[in-house]
């Protein structure tokens, strides 16, 4: 079954760490993702930039385009992964060691309805 693994954590401390502290946690990550990868556990997976470059649109009448993310709110919505387990359980001791990998916030994890793969071709960021 496909979960989606929702990473929340306080945007303005994430984004403070040097390049050196978010080099590090990147790595830790990196080696859950590279045996996820070979364990074909591990679907597309992605990390956002902050929120001030966010746009919502919301469904009103007429719609309205603001400035910014939906809502105000403690932790934001930093990334997320796709992962493919045979249960929650699996789901959540993934969450945990990404968790013990990755310092603060939470992680959502809900089951996927529908995945469409698509064919996005991504250019260098």
């Amino acid at each position: 079954m496909l979960y989606t693994l929702l990473c929340y954590n306080a945007e303005d401390v994430v984004f403070s760490w040097s390049q050196e502290e978010d080099d590090a946690v990147m790595a830790r990550l990196g080696v859950i993702h590279e045996r996820l990868h070979k364990a074909g556990k591990l679907g597309p997976s992605l990390r956002l930039v902050p929120t001030t470059a966010a746009t919502t649109l919301r469904k009103s009448d007429p719609p309205l385009v603001i400035d910014g993310p939906f809502a105000e709110t403690k932790e934001q919505l930093l990334g997320l992964y796709v992962l493919d387990c045979e249960n929650l359980d699996e789901a959540l001791e993934i969450a945990r060691e990404l968790g013990r990998a990755n310092p603060g916030g939470s992680y959502e994890i809900r089951p996927i309805r529908l995945f469409l793969p698509g064919d996005l071709k991504v250019g260098a960021a």
